[in-house]
Parts: C-alpha cells; sequence; structure tokens
C-alpha cells in the first residue's frame, strides 16, 4: 500500500500467480477487479500502513475476510537479489497460505472516530505544552526567573510587555504566544467536550477510575487505544504495547545495542506518563516510588518507571474487574 496507489496479488494453493497489478487507491476499482475471485479468495491481506482504514473497511463492508498484516515482523531472506512491490505483494499471499501471517488487530471502525479525537486532542496539548515550555524559556533567559506559566497565561498584554522593560519585541512575542496558548486551552476543553459527549467508559473500564491520576479522558484515552484486552495473552505484552519495558539487547550482562524502542502505541504511552504524573501528586506511595527511582537514575526514567508500573496495574484491572490496589501495586 502507498499513498495513491497499492499492489494487488492473487496466487493458488501453491503459489503460482493467478493476477497482480498496481490498481489506484479507489474502492471501486479495487471491488471491480477482485470480483473474479471472489468467490475462491481464502481470505485477503493488507500490509498495516498508515492508510489501511479504506481499504480494510471497503472491502469487510462487501463481504472479503481481511487479515492486517504486521510489516514489523515479517522478514524476507536477505539473500534476495531484488525485492519491490510486486515481491511484497506476493510475499504476503505466500504467508497467508502458510498461516505464518503475522497479523495486527483491525481496530473497530464504529471506535475510530472518538479515539481519533482524543488523538488530536493529545496532539493540541502537545502544541500547547511546547509554546508554555518555549515562552518559560525566554522568561528565564531575559528576566532570570521562570513564573508559572498559569499567571502568564493571566496577565494582560500592558503587564506581559511590562516585564521586559524597552525590549518591545520580547514583550510583542510573549502577548501573541500567549494569546495562541489560550486558544489552544479552548479548542482542548472544546475536544474534551465532545469526546464526553460521545462516548462513556464502558463496565469493563470503569475501574480504571480507581487508578490514581486516571480521569474521566485519560480513562477513555486508555479504552480506545487499548480497544479488547484479550488481545494481549501476557501482561509483558500490553506493558510493551505501552512502550513501558526496555528495548535494551543485552549480552553476557553487557549492551550490545537497541531494539526497536517506538515500537508500540505511542499514545497509550502518553496516557500512562500522564497518569503517572497526576498520580503522584495525590498518591504518597506514587511519589516515594518515584523519588527512589530518581535517586538512582533521574526524573524521566523515574517517571517511566512509574508510568511502566500503572500499565501493568492497569492490565489487572481490566483482565480482573478488580478496583487498584496500592497493596498489589508497591507490595
Amino acid at each position: 500500500m502507498h499513498s495513491n496507489n497499492g499492489v494487488y496479488a492473487v496466487t493458488d494453493g501453491e503459489d503460482r500467480l493467478l493476477f497482480r497489478r498496481r490498481l489506484p487507491n479507489d474502492l471501486a476499482v479495487v471491488l471491480r477487479t477482485l470480483e473474479p475471485f471472489r468467490e475462491q479468495l481464502e481470505a485477503v491481506a493488507v500490509e498495516s500502513t498508515y492508510n489501511w482504514y479504506w481499504l480494510v473497511d471497503g472491502l469487510q463492508a462487501h463481504g472479503y475476510p481481511m487479515r492486517l498484516a504486521n510489516p514489523a515482523k515479517m522478514e524476507q531472506y536477505e539473500g534476495l537479489k531484488q525485492t519491490d512491490d510486486n515481491t511484497d505483494a506476493s510475499f504476503l499471499a505466500h504467508l497467508l497460505r502458510l498461516g505464518i501471517l503475522p497479523q495486527g488487530y483491525i481496530y473497530p471502525a464504529e471506535d475510530r472516530p472518538v479515539r481519533d479525537l482524543l488523538r488530536r486532542r493529545m496532539l493540541l496539548v502537545h502544541q500547547r505544552t511546547a509554546l508554555i515550555l518555549s515562552l518559560q524559556g525566554m522568561f528565564c533567559r531575559e528576566i532570570g526567573s521562570t513564573p508559572s506559566w498559569r499567571k502568564i497565561v493571566q496577565e494582560d498584554a500592558e503587564a506581559l510587555c511590562q516585564r521586559f522593560g524597552s525590549q518591545q519585541e520580547l514583550g510583542f512575542i510573549a502577548t501573541e504566544q500567549v494569546e495562541v496558548i489560550r486558544f489552544l486551552a479552548r479548542k482542548i476543553r472544546l475536544f474534551e467536550k465532545r469526546a464526553l459527549e460521545k462516548a462513556t467508559l464502558r463496565t469493563s473500564y470503569e475501574k480504571l477510575l480507581t487508578m490514581p491520576g486516571v480521569g474521566k479522558v485519560l480513562g477513555l484515552t486508555i479504552m480506545f487505544e487499548t480497544g479488547q484486552i484479550s488481545r494481549f495473552a501476557k501482561v509483558g505484552n500490553y506493558t510493551s504495547y505501552c512502550r513501558g519495558v526496555s528495548a535494551k539487547r543485552l549480552s553476557n550482562g553487557k549492551k550490545k545495542g537497541e531494539n526497536n524502542r517506538k515500537s508500540g502505541n505511542a499514545y497509550l504511552a502518553w496516557a500512562f506518563v500522564e497518569a503517572a504524573h497526576h498520580a503522584m501528586r495525590v498518591c504518597p506511595q506514587a511519589l516515594k516510588f518515584y523519588e527512589r527511582k530518581k535517586a538512582k537514575t533521574n526524573g524521566a526514567v523515574a517517571t517511566k518507571a512509574l508510568a511502566s508500573k500503572w500499565s501493568k496495574a492497569a492490565y489487572y484491572i481490566l483482565r480482573r474487574q478488580e478496583a487498584f490496589d496500592l497493596k498489589r501495586v508497591f507490595g
């Protein structure tokens, strides 16, 4: 799959190529092309790229049995002289025929709109945070102190300009950035309101709210990003999906390199880090755990360690349908 086209291959039970063609990203064209093979097709494998929704949803709606191939777990023989889109498409069919195709999770189409709404909210939060840090950095450089961003955004344009004296350009920068921060804050609240109107926590996820640091928005984020908890066989699989495990490659106790530390769900990773930050404010045991880890490493690693512990707790909460238990988390 590419941004404007895809290569489609059909093979038989002995890997003989029956059809292969590059088609535009047009569902009507794809359906018309696959129609002659419709009755014989056992399944259709689609590579999990950033733009697979329209194709998988469209073919599923027309009764095709779909499989989402996970390209991160597929590797062809390295000794091949040449590979291209044609050979890759045939390779997908080959793995599918053998029953060894690494598959991804086809997220339910009906839940995707609210999930994407929450993702866009997170994007706005990141943009607002970047502007706040930039503004605080300017204050620190120019006047030697870093006031609270909540205090900054409450000041009017005249007060902000007075902070920088005769440096009018800096006052202009601060005023305009504060306006953008206020605008983003309003949009974030609008996205939150929309998400809360359109979705409620399912019964199986209501226990998440018993976790310190997890409110309705983070609870919804975890629910929509996790999907069915049953798809994770063990707690380690879920924590890895939340990017809460180390990606080091060790041999004889020594670091030999790193694996793909970005493998997993970035939105879940963010949600549990946010939950960890909030938990440290309301849960003394969480703060104590963080301080102990920070003394041995640094603040970022300590926060990530607490987020990892929170993701493990969330897994068991969802699996067992039990409330959060501090004794089980911290011993």
